[in-house]
């Protein structure tokens, strides 16, 4: 059974197409389950949308749950549309996140650290003049957000846990094995899934988030995966579903997740 839980559509603002070409998308790639899982809006400051291109707006919102219910009246039957959501984790603004994704009914939250001290993961520009020591705290500071992040308990799955990788490949080779098996332990602590997200190929590094060694590891503790294209474009929906479902089970996994009304359906692989 194929399924895709990380897409996107034009209300983030860097993303192509509205919802309904995602579905479309889906059902062509054979997709039994599609979950839309567009990026909130910044609850972190009053403005509506103070990071134009990077999430939708405020009044945005309530239009997008509304949009993605009705859908999935509309195509129930031929395919099966979830209401999720990427949502960003700070910690000073928990509470803002907190309480305005529990007003509304989704299927799952998708939490993922998109910024490490205030500069975005991507910014390949954050890693110049740094000493080793510097790049080992960089990359354990962003480790213990997402140890944060999965304590929290505002999210079902966390997205794509290796991608400040995405435009600093040398950042997979900092030494920072003790801060990712914390990580992953307390992860599967907690029951949360780890998404295997297949839009490194759209990055520098090229390739998954997470690599193999941390799927290997996240085997070890017993963490739960589950997929996610992160399409921004609906021709990216399930993009190489066959091929991670074969490398999980090369690995050793023999199934992976999804989630519905925030319960963990299992699949086998």
């Amino acid at each position: 059974m194929k399924f895709d839980l990380h897409t996107h559509h034009f209300r983030c603002g860097h993303a192509d197409g509205n919802i309904r070409d995602y579905i479309e998308a889906g059902l062509a790639a054979g997709l039994a389950v599609i979950g839309i899982s567009d990026h909130t809006p910044y609850f972190g400051r009053v403005e509506d949308q103070p990071f134009p291109q990077i999430a939708m707006g405020k009044q945005a919102f309530a239009g997008y749950v509304e949009e993605v219910l009705k859908l999935k009246q509309e195509y129930a039957g031929r395919i099966d549309v979830l209401l999720g959501i990427e949502s960003d984790f700070f910690p000073e603004h928990v509470g803002a996140y907190r309480n305005t994704l529990n007003q509304y009914p989704f299927d799952y939250v998708i939490g993922s650290v998109h910024s490490v001290g205030e500069v975005s993961i991507f910014n390949k520009n954050r890693w110049k003049g740094l000493s080793r020591e510097e790049k080992i705290t960089s990359k354990e500071s962003y480790y213990d957000l997402i140890r944060q992040s999965a304590r929290s308990g505002m999210f079902q799955i966390l997205g794509h846990i290796d991608a400040m990788k995405g435009n600093y490949p040398a950042f997979t080779d900092i030494p920072a094995a003790q801060a990712i098996d914390e990580t992953l332990k307390t992860i599967a602590e907690h029951g949360i899934a780890i998404e295997i997200n297949t839009s490194g190929k759209t990055k520098l590094s090229g390739g998954w988030y997470p690599d193999d060694s941390i799927l290997e590891r996240a085997l070890h503790f017993g963490v739960s995966v589950t997929f996610g294209s992160d399409a921004h474009t609906p021709s990216r929906v399930g993009d190489e579903w066959e091929e991670v479902a074969r490398r999980l089970k090369e690995i050793g996994f023999h199934e992976w997740v999804y989630f519905k009304n925030k319960q963990k359906i299992t699949v086998p692989l």
